[in-house]
């Protein structure tokens, strides 16, 4: 006479091995039919069962023998087939969001790297004096005192160069339709 699944779920809860094994055996068919009826999918069938087999030992300390096994095991198969969609959903929206973000940031790079490109090349359009000026301004962050006595100018001279620059840089923007 074969041993009630009831009395291997107790035993195998115990941490009887060979009783967990038994229980295995005799359900994983049954147990991977519905998972692939509840997925769809005999990929996800397969490793929804391997997840509900590798909880199972924890979890059959939870049955109270108040249905048959085989019931509270569709119980437990259902419950992680829901669990799984769940966690492929927020994983789903979480990607999307992920990707949006990315493409807003590569928006992003590409747009600053053209306003990079256009200044480079308009500062190339600039006299020397003034490219000067704006690399010890801008680029060095330095101070227009501090600039001035490295070009040894009067701070007054190194003032109306970024004015210049500022005027030229909004002239050569409007003609090239960038503003």
């Amino acid at each position: 006479m074969q041993t009630p699944d009831e009395d291997l779920a107790e035993a195998a809860a115990g941490g009887d091995r060979d009783a967990f094994a038994a229980l295995l055996a005799r359900h994983y068919d049954r147990l991977h039919g519905l998972s692939f009826r509840l997925t769809g999918s005999r990929a996800e069938a397969e490793d929804l069962a391997q997840d509900i087999c590798l909880a199972l030992p924890a979890k059959l300390g939870s049955y109270r023998r108040e249905a048959r096994f085989t019931t509270w095991l569709y119980r437990v198969t259902v419950n992680a087939a829901h669990d799984r969609r769940r966690r492929m959903a927020a994983h789903a929206r979480a990607a999307d969001g992920w990707g949006d973000w990315e493409i807003n940031r590569r928006a992003g790079i590409a747009e600053a790297a053209e306003v990079g490109d256009w200044l480079a090349a308009t500062m190339a359009r600039l006299t020397p004096e003034l490219r000067d000026t704006v690399a010890l301004t801008l680029g060095e962050e330095l101070s227009q005192k501090e600039a001035a006595e490295v070009l040894g100018l009067s701070e007054g001279t190194v003032a109306w160069r970024m004015s210049e620059v500022k005027k030229r840089l909004r002239e050569m923007a409007r003609a090239e339709g960038m503003l």
